[in-house]
């Protein structure tokens, strides 16, 4: 019987991740796709990165209004990946153990950046009297919550199961205090929503144009 070292399994694994035609995202993953996610997340190295870098799109800085940073759609083989990538001590069957069951999700994460347009500070209501001064006061760090964010397949707005959202912060090294930097936004969409080759994020900012990111699923796992 032909016996397959752990080493080798891991390149025969990786060789068919990234030299054969890109499979279409699919779920419930199979005893094989987990797998596949489990080895690859085991290497921690360029290669993942590099992997996984096609479920993450970066978008430039708008004339105005904040930006939206990146968008990330993360399948259920992907986000395998990452867990075993972060888990020492793990072993194959211990993640299809986990797994089996399991409801399978897309995670969806939404980098919004301040902008020198869109920053820290706003401009309080101007005062009556001519020749005042502009009063600037600090932006709510609930500012994402005017972010609207739809996701759209064949013309149909897929409802999330879960939406939340955090303010970032950049603080300085010497005791300067924190600065309100951006936010990160989180969307959990059920796997057997998606039922089509692509599918379209639409975000529309309090201020600024609003950002359309299409995902081609048919060229994710």
């Amino acid at each position: 019987m032909l016996r397959v070292s752990g080493s080798s399994a891991v390149a025969m694994a990786l060789a068919l991740l990234l030299a054969s035609p890109v499979l279409a995202f699919n779920f419930p993953l199979s005893d094989e796709a987990i797998r596949e996610a489990y080895f690859l997340g085991q290497r921690r190295d360029v290669s993942m990165s590099e992997f996984l870098a096609r479920y993450k799109k970066a978008l430039p800085v708008p004339e105005s209004g904040p930006q939206i940073a990146s968008v990330e759609f993360l399948t259920p083989f992907a986000q395998l990946i990452l867990l075993s990538s972060t888990r020492a001590n793990y072993s194959a069957q211990q993640a299809a153990q986990e797994h089996r069951g399991a409801e399978e999700i897309v995670a969806i994460t939404i980098q919004v950046q301040l902008t020198p347009s869109y920053g820290a500070f706003t401009a309080a209501p101007a005062s009556s009297q001519s020749g005042s001064p502009t009063e600037y006061t600090l932006r709510s760090s609930d500012f994402w919550k005017d972010i609207g964010v739809q996701v759209v397949m064949d013309d149909k707005v897929l409802e999330p199961t879960d939406f939340t959202g955090e303010a970032n912060y950049g603080c300085s090294r010497d005791g300067g205090g924190c600065e309100l930097t951006g936010a990160t936004l989180q969307l959990e969409l059920p796997a057997k929503l998606f039922t089509s080759d692509s599918t379209t994020l639409v975000i529309d900012p309090p201020e600024g144009p609003e950002v359309s990111v299409d995902f081609n699923i048919a060229a994710l796992r």
